[in-house]
């Protein structure tokens, strides 16, 4: 029969060495969320859950494979092997920044694949069959002593795979009088079998709400390892949990499987997800991973796009520190990687970079232009030009040619110690060597000679830019404003607003310079008109700075009736107030008012409560404390939308005042964040208890009297989806019922549109010259700024492969079809 039960963890498997103890403890001080375990954590519940295993009876020949390894630094880098392949296959690809900031973001998404870095072959049996799996015994039908069982049995190993979910368990309630744990888990083992592991699944998933039901590690190990290979971690990551909820250490199979399924998702999050696994592998699990896991994780830190890659430098660490300790083969594109991460922070450790390069050097393996570059990037953030002039003696020693990233650096290495001529002549080499200079080398330049206000140079070279075709203006006109305004250029700066304006999509930020500008000159009309605009544009928007700035103007014009509405616009969103103006407001207010009374209580507007519900239906999560009496709102936009990356802005503006301080930004970036929550308030309770009820999202019963306009325009913008035939598509999580409602309330607006279940989420479409109506209805309420992109004829980019699937003349699809069914009930990315 199955065996059910897994192997005891001996507690002699938890000896460590002081020495790594002390590493992993300070290495997860700061790892990527979900956060792993501390070792010290990871040590207790190990402990504890020997103890607790102690008490039920187990083979006492079953023990783990491999014990939690302790092997000191010192001791296993005497045991390392190194891999050294041909520089073409190195992954920092530093040529790839042309469109990027200098010096900051480059774009390091071109990777070129490596041998030791093919993530398909951690799935592949070679790597896969050496990993200790428990053994699964199912017996055969023919085995069985009952006809009548056999006979029930067989019919539903045949009849389950052809019906979707609903049907299927139907069928299983209606066995239920004679069903037992081996009758079931020989219908899941066969279901296995032929390749139909949802409904495998679904069938462990029923088993597990029967009053029979025991837990069958066996049976969960492999259920657990099909699903992660068809790259289902969603399902995967769910029977992973049910081991770890049964007191259970999963099988290194499932660790390896998971891990690597979400390596394989494009889904936000998920690589943080598996750097949690990858680490509970070894600090739970005790398992030494495969080269080719390391590998893959490392090589997926290294590959995220800009400068989020810089975040990875613990994880990185920790999976170097691995292979170092393992003895395993250490890829020459692992050194480069993890120097060109030191090279990224905003401290440099420049230690660990040196004593990286003297491993490298003792292991054979020269030192390449990737390495040397990224130590020329080091050199430019601290202004070390000694450093930076020998490497690149050493990069022209090479003779593979110069990037321009290496121009860029070392003109910013002696912007930093006042040398901007010297800069410009960096620039002119660049463009004799290469022919021409890229974007970000004009960026580079262009901010060294404003900052030592070198007007002409700069208006020059601005000018050059300008000529050459090349696009992202912005942040060299951001440059030239602020130099005009330190100068008290006034005219100067307007030209080169308006110049940026025709150039460039609007900024908060130049917006702020000329408000700036137009407050210190004492033009205040103009700067209440700019004001204004920017309080209407919803990616500009305003921030504490413009209010400031417009504040202190009507103060110094004594225009206290207008600064009276500024102070409780600031009020209101929250907004600090600078000390020398509080003094004066405080004198004004005393004038108008007997008792200054500043608002304590938050409270939604009408519009923050249409635009809340239509985010809600677009997949908005709210969250609840255990009492159910204050709520949190969290707001989480993908990093691979471009509708989501502008929206956010407006969101982060919209409900400014109810955002918690820990999610609030300087005043001094622009640069917002892609997951931000409000406050715990009591006041949400309402949205709470009608969208999300016990923490499950669900359609309100009177969703009717809420879709006005503007909740359908949030809805399209957070959730939707333009086709390339031009239908809009709504996507929702919810029941029948309450789809049904929303259908009708379109309906009495005369909207007809078409319902197409998918998975766990309904898609409602507009099709054909309904589309068009439908943008006719929610046009006045979207953003300036996203109307190119969601109206007719342009495809928009939320859930374009969510949707590719989506045909409304065909019925519901079940779970296994859903192309959304991996993802998890908390995904609400589109």
């Amino acid at each position: 029969m199955i065996p059910s039960r897994p192997p005891k963890l001996p507690l002699s498997t938890l000896s460590l060495t002081h020495s790594s103890f002390t590493f992993f403890s300070s290495l997860f001080s700061s790892n990527p969320k979900p956060k792993p375990l501390p070792m010290r954590s990871s040590l207790s519940l190990l402990r504890s859950l020997t103890l607790s295993l102690s008490h039920h009876h187990y083979h006492p020949t079953h023990r783990f494979p491999r014990p939690i390894s302790g092997f000191p630094l010192a001791v296993a880098a005497k045991s390392r092997r190194v891999l050294a392949l041909p520089s073409s296959s190195t992954f920092v690809e530093h040529l790839s920044g042309e469109a990027s900031q200098p010096g900051e973001n480059w774009d390091l998404s071109n990777v070129a694949q490596g041998e030791a870095f093919d993530l398909d072959k951690c799935f592949s049996s070679a790597d896969l069959k050496h990993l200790a799996v428990p053994e699964l015994e199912v017996p055969e039908l023919e085995d069985l002593p009952e006809q009548w069982r056999r006979s029930k049995l067989a019919w539903l190993c045949k009849e389950l795979p052809a019906h979707k979910a609903g049907t299927l368990s139907r069928i299983l309630n209606a066995q239920k009088k004679w069903m037992r744990q081996e009758d079931a888990t020989y219908v899941a083992v066969h279901c296995m079998r032929i390749r139909e592991n949802d409904v495998g699944f679904r069938v462990y998933k029923w088993m597990m709400q029967q009053h029979w039901y025991r837990f069958d590690f066996a049976l969960a190990t492999k259920l657990a390892d099909y699903m992660g290979k068809e790259r289902k971690f969603s399902k995967c990551r769910d029977i992973f949990d049910d081991i770890i909820n049964q007191g259970r250490v999963p099988s290194e199979s499932t660790f390896h499987i998971l891990v690597v399924a979400y390596l394989s998702a494009s889904v936000q999050g998920c690589l943080e997800e598996a750097c949690g696994i990858y680490n509970r592998m070894i600090q739970l699990g005790g398992y030494q991973p495969r080269l080719s896991l390391h590998n893959s994780l490392f090589k997926a830190l290294v590959s995220k796009p800009g400068t989020s890659s810089k975040h990875y430098l613990k994880q990185a660490e920790f999976i170097f520190h691995n292979l170092v300790t393992t003895g395993l083969e250490i890829h020459k594109d692992i050194y480069s990687g993890l120097i060109w991460l030191h090279s990224c922070q905003d401290t440099i450790d420049k230690e660990r970079m040196t004593s990286l390069r003297k491993e490298m050097q003792q292991a054979g393996i020269e030192v390449g232009r990737d390495v040397l570059v990224s130590i020329l990037r080091a050199c430019s953030k601290e202004g070390d030009v000694e450093e930076a002039e020998s490497t690149w003696l050493k990069l022209l020693q090479l003779d593979v040619g110069l990037p321009s990233q290496a121009y860029v650096y070392k003109m910013e290495a002696y912007s930093k110690i006042g040398e901007p001529r010297r800069s410009l002549e960096i620039f002119r080499e660049m463009q004799e060597q290469l022919g021409s200079a890229n974007a970000a080398a004009y960026h580079k330049v262009i901010e060294v000679l404003c900052k030592a206000q070198e007007v002409e140079l700069a208006e020059s070279l601005m000018t050059d830019f300008i000529n050459t075709g090349l696009k992202t203006f912005m942040p060299s006109y951001i440059d030239l404003m602020n130099m005009y305004f330190n100068l008290g250029s006034h005219d100067k700066l307007e030209s080169a607003f308006f110049q940026c304006l025709e150039r460039c999509r609007p900024s908060r930020t130049i917006y702020s310079i000329y408000l700036d500008s137009l407050v210190k000159v004492g033009n205040l009309d103009k700067a209440e008109e700019i004001f204004d605009q920017m309080q209407s544009n919803g990616p500009t928007g305003i921030n504490a700075r413009s209010c400031n700035t417009i504040l202190s103007g009507y103060l110094s014009s004594g225009d206290y009736v207008k600064a009276e509405k500024i102070f409780d616009l600031m009020c209101q969103k929250k907004y600090d107030i600078d000390s020398p103006l509080m003094e004066k407001i405080d004198y004004v207010l005393s004038l108008s008012r007997k008792v200054v009374k500043r608002p304590v209580s938050l409270k939604l507007s009408k519009e923050q409560r249409e635009v809340l519900v239509g985010m809600l239906l677009g997949g908005l999560q709210i969250e609840s404390d255990e009492d159910w009496k204050n709520h949190m709102i969290r707001f989480e936009f993908s990093e691979n939308s471009s509708t989501h990356s502008l929206l956010r802005r407006h969101m982060y503006d919209q409900y400014h005042e109810w955002l918690h301080p820990s999610c609030k930004t300087s005043e001094s970036t622009d640069d917002i964040p892609y997951k931000f929550s409000t406050i715990s308030h009591s006041y949400l309770g309402f949205y709470a208890d009608q969208f999300w009820p016990k923490g499950r999202q669900v359609i309100p019963k009177l969703i009717h009297r809420w879709l006005t306009p503007c909740a359908l325009a949030y809805w399209y913008m957070y959730g939707g989806h333009r086709t390339s035939s031009g239908d809009i598509l709504l996507k929702i999580k919810g029941n029948e019922e309450g789809v049904e409602k929303i259908v009708r309330a379109l309906k009495a607006k005369s909207l007809d549109c078409k319902v197409k279940r998918k998975g766990r989420f309904f898609w409602i479409g507009f099709l054909g010259s309904n589309s068009t109506w439908f943008w006719k209805l929610v046009e006045p309420y979207i953003l300036d700024d996203l109307k190119h992109l969601l109206k007719g004829g342009q495809i928009s980019d939320n859930s374009a492969v969510e949707t590719e699937n989506v045909n409304f003349g065909s019925g519901s699809d079940t779970d296994e079809n859903a192309s959304e069914s991996d993802h998890t009930d908390n995904d609400n990315n589109l």
